[in-house]
This record gives structure tokens, sequence and C-alpha cells, in this order.
């Protein structure tokens, strides 16, 4: 299905982070479409503003540009409908413990797209399946977060969502798993800290992501 964005005016916004990532990368478009299967003038285009781009395209651009999903689709003018702080009730949680919310959650947002990445490799799916619940009964907690957690791998293990949102819950899971927990001995009502702005943003590239599909 192709995305409808707001007009050419976003799409110019996606050009930019596309070419800057480019740069960045030292690859040229030509090389970007070699990897990722997907014609040079295509991808012209889109940089350009001339083409608008399916939801897949965004996702080659995220796993070989190493730009997190979520920014590609808000660049490409996919941004949910009533804005809302999603993190704002554990900005609330916290108010008055110097634990500053949104330097965790950028922090935390770089993790995600790194495990992303993972969640999309063999390797990655066999640590979900072996450790996640492992870990979540070792941790023998509860409260809204770690619920949405386990409601988060039921979907993943059913096998009937879309890539694009297996992933995104993939990250999370393997946060869960690997991540050393940014403040290791801060406990919460409804979990570790860190574990819960993750689990907050999923929840936020999900509804965007269905938003958009």
């Amino acid at each position: 299905m192709v995305l409808e964005g707001e007009g050419l005016q976003e799409q110019n916004r996606l050009g930019l982070l596309i070419k800057s990532a480019l740069s960045a990368k030292s690859m040229s478009m030509r090389k970007l479409s070699a990897a990722i299967g997907m014609d040079t003038a295509s991808i012209s285009r889109i940089a350009s503003g001339k083409q608008q781009p399916k939801l897949e395209h965004l996702q080659r651009f995220a796993q070989h540009l190493d730009i997190p999903l979520l920014d590609l689709l808000t660049a490409a003018g996919f941004e949910a409908a009533e804005p809302k702080d999603s993190l704002g009730e554990l900005r609330d949680a916290l108010e008055g413990s110097g634990v500053n919310v949104d330097n965790m959650a950028t922090q935390i947002r770089k993790e995600l797209h790194k495990y992303e990445a993972y969640a999309q490799t063999e390797e990655g799916k066999e640590l979900i399946e072996s450790s996640f619940l492992a870990k979540l009964d070792q941790l023998r907690s509860a409260g809204y977060y770690i619920d949405l957690l386990r409601e988060l791998y039921r979907d993943y293990a059913s096998g009937q969502l879309p890539a694009a949102e297996q992933y995104v819950i993939g990250s999370a899971l393997l946060y869960f798993v690997l991540s050393a927990d940014i403040i290791p001995d801060f406990h919460f009502p409804f979990g570790y800290i860190d574990d819960a702005i993750a689990v907050q943003i999923v929840m936020e590239q999900l509804e965007l992501l269905r938003r958009s599909s």
C-alpha cells in the first residue's frame, strides 16, 4: 500500500534525511540500490520528493542507512493525528526523583534502533524465543508495563504480524533481555524504569506504523 504523506514539502524532509545518511556512509544511490534491491531511479525520485514511498521502501532505508524507522515515517509526513506525550505518565511519576526521563528516552531510542536490526536476524529471533520468558519469570515482577511486555511477546510469537511490527516489537523484547539497566537498582511500581520507557516508545512506533499501513 502506498503511504499517503502530506505532499512534496514533507517528502523533501525525507529526501534530506536519506541524502544525509548516504553522505555519512559515503554511499552512492547506486550502491544503496544494489544493497536493497530497488532501482536507483526510484530511490532518486523518493529523495527528490517526486515519488511517495511505500512502507517497504522505508523499512529498507531504515535497515541499510541506520535511520530509525520512526524518523523516516515522521519525515515522510506520518505523524499521529493528535500528538501526545507518551512518556508523560512516567515523567510525572518520577518528578522530584532526579531521573531525567527525556534524556533516558534518547539513549533508549538508540538502543532500540540497534535491536530492531538484530531482531531481523535468525540469531536475534532465537534469543527472544529462548530467553525472554525465562528472564521475565526470573524477574518475578508484575504491573502495567510487565503486562504490556507479555502482550507484546504474545503478539510477536503469534507469527501473525506484518514484518515491520514484528521487528519493532522484537526490539523491545531484545532490549529487555540484553540491555544493562541505565538505573540498575531503581524499581518502579510497574517494573524497571528503562524497560518501561522502552515499552512506551515501542507502543508509539506501533501506533505510527499502523496508521501508515
